[in-house]
């Protein structure tokens, strides 16, 4: 059995995979009232995330080389649950104000997507990075360590997509996804602070096997 430590970093990247690529399935839904649901729209939300992503990889690198602890991944994943926020209470106003000043669904889609969903993609971005840093205890053993965690995150991003897709849109309304998607992540995210706080004696009790 893994390390609570351990389990934690695991469900935070499998989770902020999850998260990203259901944020990036219901960003498409509410551009479409705005921009239509043509392959430009599609294009556009992917490029953004995709490059918000590459951004937050690279930023999460970095960050890493600071002194990494269980706070600061958790700080990763309130800041994505909190930036998410402006999609429910100004999504609607910002995408109807840009409808009309950028009419073309090609440039408008990739607009809104970057003002919405650009600033939590890239810290969705920075938690799988950080966390392969806080798992590395040896050179010898960091390959094996990033593999299994990107495996991790990447499974997270199709469970995502599939449970979103499949599931969650037919029975609840979008901003209600977004808001239980951004409850799980502060979740999450909590519970590595608390973690991080926790005294040597009352970590190993946790990590004991119930009799």
């Amino acid at each position: 059995m893994l390390p609570l430590r351990q389990l934690l970093i695991y469900k935070a990247a499998g989770w902020s995979g999850f998260f990203v690529m259901g944020v990036e399935l219901l960003g498409g839904r509410l551009l479409a009232p705005f921009f239509g649901n043509s392959i430009f729209v599609w294009g556009g939300v992917i490029a953004v995330f995709m490059a918000c992503l590459s951004v937050g990889y690279l930023l999460g690198g970095r960050l890493s080389l600071q002194q990494p602890s269980l706070t600061q991944l958790g700080l990763l994943l309130l800041g994505e649950a909190l930036l998410a926020l402006p999609i429910i209470l100004l999504g609607d106003t910002v995408l109807e104000g840009l409808s009309e000043v950028v009419p073309d669904p090609r440039y408008g889609s990739l607009l809104g997507s970057l003002l919405l969903f650009g600033a939590p993609t890239v810290f969705s971005g920075m938690i799988s990075p950080y966390a392969v840093r806080l798992l590395i205890v040896a050179l010898d053993s960091s390959g094996l360590a990033a593999g299994r965690l990107y495996f991790v995150s990447t499974l997270g991003s199709a469970a995502g997509t599939l449970i979103t897709s499949f599931y969650l849109v037919l029975y609840l309304e979008i901003h209600t996804i977004l808001l239980c998607l951004m409850a799980i992540s502060a979740s999450i995210g909590l519970a590595l602070m608390v973690l991080d706080r926790l005294p040597a004696h009352k970590l190993q009790r946790l990590q004991r096997p119930a009799r």
